[in-house]
Formats: C-alpha cells, sequence, structure tokens
C-alpha cells in the first residue's frame, strides 16, 4: 500500500468504520478513496490518528473467505447461470489443463547426470522457501495446486451479488484497494479526458491488489473464454479493470507466467481490451464522483 493512501487510511478510516458499522474492510476503504477523489484538493491529513494498520488492512471482510489463503495465483469467478452443461464443460477442461501444466512443471524423476552435479537445464521451477522436501503440501522443486480457485455461487443470494457484475465491481469486492500516481503520458500525449479515477484523475489512479481475477460471463457460454481482469493500467491511457478474453486452454498457463515470470498482457503493443467493459468500469466508476 502506498504511503499517500495509507495515510488517508490512518486518518479517516475510524471515523468512517464508526459512521457505517454495517459494512466491512473493503467497503470503509473505498469509502476512505471515495473522500479523496471527491475533495477539490488533496484531502488534509494532519491530526492524530484514528486507526493503525493493523484495521485497516485486517479487519474482517465478508468475502475472505471466497478468496482464501491457500497456494492459488487466481481466481475464476462465475456471473453468468443460464447454462450449467457449459459451466461444468469449462470447469472440467480447467482442471484437465490446470493437471497436464502442474505435471509438465515436475521435476524429472531421472535428471540427467550433469544436472545432478549441479548444470542448470534451464528449466522454471518453482523452490521452497524453508527446505522442506517432506512436505505434504509443496514440493521444493515443482508446482502445486490449484492454480485457479473456481467461485461458484450456489444460492440464490450470492448469485445476485455476482450475477453479471462488471470488473469493477469484481475488483472491490475480491480485491484489495490502492491509490498509485497514474503513469506518466508519452511525450505530447494530452491528458486523459474527461478525467477518470481508473485511468488518470488529479494525477492519480485508483487500483487493486490480490489474486488475479477471471471472470465466467454470458459470453463464456459460447467461446470458452473467461474475461482477464488487470488490476491497474499498465500504460497512459489504460484503465484498470481492462479485460481481454482469454481460452480456458490457456488460461492456467497465463496465470503462472504472469504471476512468476512477469508476464504482461499488451498483444505486442496493441490494446485488443474489450472496449464495452472498459467503458461500463469508467462509467460505473465515475457514477460514484
Amino acid at each position: 500500500m502506498r504511503d499517500e493512501f495509507l495515510q488517508l487510511l490512518v486518518r479517516r478510516y475510524g471515523p468512517v468504520k464508526s459512521q457505517f458499522p454495517g459494512e466491512a474492510r473493503r467497503k470503509w476503504n473505498l469509502r476512505v478513496l471515495q473522500e479523496f477523489w471527491a475533495s477539490a484538493t488533496e484531502p488534509d491529513v494532519s491530526g492524530p490518528p484514528t486507526a493503525l494498520a493493523e484495521e485497516f488492512l485486517n479487519d474482517d471482510d465478508p468475502f475472505d473467505d471466497l478468496v482464501g489463503d491457500g497456494p492459488q495465483l487466481g481466481l475464476l469467478l462465475r456471473t453468468d447461470f443460464s447454462n450449467d452443461d457449459a459451466w461444468q464443460s469449462f470447469c472440467a477442461r480447467l482442471k484437465s489443463e490446470e493437471q497436464d501444466f502442474i505435471q509438465s512443471m515436475q521435476p524429472d524423476p531421472s535428471p540427467p547426470a550433469e544436472a545432478a552435479q549441479g548444470t542448470s537445464t534451464g528449466d522454471v521451477k518453482m523452490t521452497d522457501d524453508d527446505g522442506d522436501d517432506d512436505s505434504d503440501d509443496e514440493s521444493a522443486e515443482g508446482l502445486v495446486g490449484p492454480i485457479i480457485k473456481i467461485i461458484d455461487p450456489v444460492s440464490e443470494q450470492e448469485r445476485t451479488i455476482f450475477r453479471n457484475i462488471s470488473n469493477l465491481r469484481a475488483l472491490r469486492l475480491l480485491s484489495d484497494v490502492d491509490l498509485r500516481p497514474a503513469p506518466t503520458p508519452p511525450a505530447r500525449t494530452k491528458r486523459y479526458s474527461p478525467p477518470n479515477r481508473l485511468v488518470d484523475k488529479k494525477g492519480w489512479q485508483e487500483i487493486y491488489t490480490g489474486l488475479t481475477i477471471w471472470i465466467y460471463d454470458a459470453q463464456s457460454n459460447v467461446d470458452q473464454c473467461a474475461r482477464l481482469v488487470s488490476q491497474q493500467g499498465d500504460i497512459y491511457g489504460t484503465a484498470t479493470g481492462d479485460s481481454w478474453r482469454a481460452r480456458v486452454t490457456h488460461i492456467c498457463e497465463l496465470q503462472f507466467n504472469m504471476t512468476h515470470l512477469d508476464m504482461k498482457i499488451d498483444f505486442g503493443g496493441t490494446d485488443r481490451y474489450d472496449y464495452p467493459e472498459r467503458r461500463r468500469n469508467l462509467e460505473e466508476a465515475e457514477a460514484e464522483s
């Protein structure tokens, strides 16, 4: 969490929490950030602290259990419930591809002599910092699953929360909000207009941290793809919450490469985001300002 947002939370989290006692951590943090966006100038953070980091980082939130704390690197969220057969087919393929990918990342049981003597083979492997080769949950050199945790709301109440939600809404429910300076515009490029908090507003950008979110929507029933949701705009003009469609066959490998190899999705510099989803996010964000 950046110092600028940290200072806002230190000063304002306590009063906001007291004012809205029926809410929870992620919503309280968003309310504090909303005060920043709504102010004509940067808010005054002088005065005595009202909260400690233990509160605004660790207070309970009803969606913490969905996110979990296991080995998963990403979350697949079902937001369309109209075709169970297509959904089950998607999940079966995802799990099959996941097992194949995990198996491909396991160390060779019979390494060549030069590898046994310490010569690098160039393979990408995960390491266990604790050096515990006997762990049932982690391999010292292999990747463990699940890579993607599947979130499939069952009750009608849960489905109402997630049905057809925007990328921004998913981020706000399952990730943690933060604030950063917007990326620097290229030379001779005008600032984004009209200003939007997901791109550039007052020189700042609203971003999110946490596990990668993949969204299964109505179109997924047809194309067997999921929306890959970005947590921040990496290049000036791109927006927090932008998404690209990725086939189920590529999800696990993409997730591993993004998490462990810092791969960026830029399609060779071509911004092939879902424009309708971007517009939806931008409109939803500014509706609150």
